[in-house]
């Protein structure tokens, strides 16, 4: 008889693709999934470490399963166990840590693994770690897209962030082992497939021979029946002629690009140690827009790291104005152990970072509105997700551009296609209705 396993992820698409792979690895030794609010008999919590409040959210998770079933076997893997594994082990309950390297081990590290007092600890030194492991992936349980790691770790350094100490340094998985996925996952029904990764520009730098992320994407789009491709996180110096040449070609590939930005400051980018300037983001973003038409943009900013002035708060702003940016992810900072950012000095008051914070969303609130609008009228191909929206009741499409339209039309929808005119934009929501 099968073993229940349930598995919960926090953070990012690359923790979500990383999850899918263990659970199929679990399932060839015999394992079945069952959600993770229902009783398992093994529960793995797939954690996040970029924030303090993500650690909170895992130890939240970890409870949570703990509280389920008191008999069940707790596994917690990823970031946090990989940068804390001893704050891990002082949860009462918790059976089994795992880094990110050794999740791939679990099946094995499972088989004899009982109720404990203290946990087992199978947590590397990510340092050294060399390869990305391949874990095939065939299905995401109750998702219309499919997520696929093209490479873990990052070569830069940046004064903020702990990813790093996480994940290790950037390496990539070979050409043939994602192209291969992808015709996995094409056969199994996915229309649309995301790549993801840590440090995805630099993909195929440390490979041999080497390569690059223009290549790999022009082996992807030649897979038979591959609808769309999204790509993930970019910065801004892996934007080559080529790979601009590449994006703006081909009609299956997302007119959607996510560059962060983190500040509009010059000084304040040198200090959080970003591998670029606002002369090379704004220049790149300007052409980008007109080389792709309806371009989807977003960006990711940091508010209040040590020493931000006004007047770097108000280059800031006074970029974003006046980049065509459709949305932007804001962060208000905070202390991360480890980071060098900590040592800094010129930490700014709470109060001022939450009321910069809040301009800031606002102004992105406005961007996506202004975006949004100029989408009525016009159809759209949509890729209808899993969920209902929960305060209509509607279908939810996802446009090329990452704009999410709500219909009207019957479950038997999900996962499929169609053509949605967006009929209404408004500061909550963009409506259409399908045609054809």
């Amino acid at each position: 008889m099968s073993k229940t396993i349930a598995f919960a992820t926090v953070g990012c698409r690359l923790n979500q693709a990383e999850t899918q792979e263990m659970e199929e690895l679990l399932a060839s030794r015999g394992y079945r999934a069952v959600p993770f609010e229902e009783p398992a008999q093994v529960y793995v919590i797939n954690t996040c470490t970029v924030t303090g409040r993500a650690d909170f959210s895992d130890r939240q998770m970890i409870r949570r399963a703990i509280a389920r079933n008191a008999e069940a076997l707790i596994v917690v893997a990823g970031c946090y166990a990989q940068t804390d594994a001893a704050a891990i082990a002082r949860i009462p309950g918790v059976d089994l840590i795992v880094g990110n390297q050794e999740k791939y081990e679990l099946a094995s590290l499972l088989d004899s693994l009982t109720k404990r007092a203290k946990p087992v600890v199978r947590v590397g030194d990510i340092r050294k770690a060399a390869k990305v492991p391949v874990g095939p992936v065939t299905h995401f349980r109750g998702r219309s897209r499919a997520f696929l790691k093209v490479q873990d770790g990052c070569q830069h350094r940046c004064a903020f962030c702990i990813v790093p100490y996480a994940r290790g340094g950037s390496r990539s998985q070979e050409p043939k082992v994602i192209v291969d996925q992808v015709y996995r996952l094409v056969e199994s029904g996915y229309g649309e497939v995301v790549l993801t990764g840590v440090d995805t520009g630099y993909y195929g730098w440390d490979l041999f021979p080497r390569t690059n992320l223009a290549a790999l994407i022009r082996q992807i789009l030649g897979v038979p029946g591959l609808r769309r491709l999204r790509l993930s996180s970019i910065l801004s110096p892996y934007f080559t002629d080529e790979l601009i040449e590449v994006v703006a070609g081909s009609p299956r590939l997302c007119p959607h690009l996510h560059i962060p930005l983190q500040s509009g400051s010059d000084r304040i980018l040198r200090l959080m140690r970003r591998p670029y300037n606002t002369r090379i983001y704004q220049s790149l973003l300007e052409r980008l827009s007109r080389a792709i038409s309806d371009l989807g943009l977003g960006a990711d900013v940091i508010v209040g790291f040590p020493g931000e002035t006004k007047a770097d708060f108000e280059a800031t702003r006074a970029l974003i104005e006046a980049l065509p940016f459709s949305y932007l992810h804001v962060f208000s900072y905070s202390d991360r152990k480890g980071t060098e950012a900590t040592r800094l000095p010129g930490h700014l008051p709470a109060r001022t970072i939450t009321e910069r914070s809040k301009a800031l969303r606002q102004l992105g609130r406005a961007k996506n509105l202004a975006f949004c609008r100029r989408m009525v009228g016009r159809p759209w191909e949509v890729l209808v997700l899993e969920e209902r929206d929960k305060s209509t009741g509607r279908l939810t499409g996802l446009t090329g551009n990452y704009v999410e339209v709500l219909f009207e039309g019957p479950d038997e929808w999900m996962g499929r296609f169609v053509n949605a005119t967006v009929t209404e934009a408004a500061a909550d929501r963009t409506v259409g209705e399908v045609v054809g």
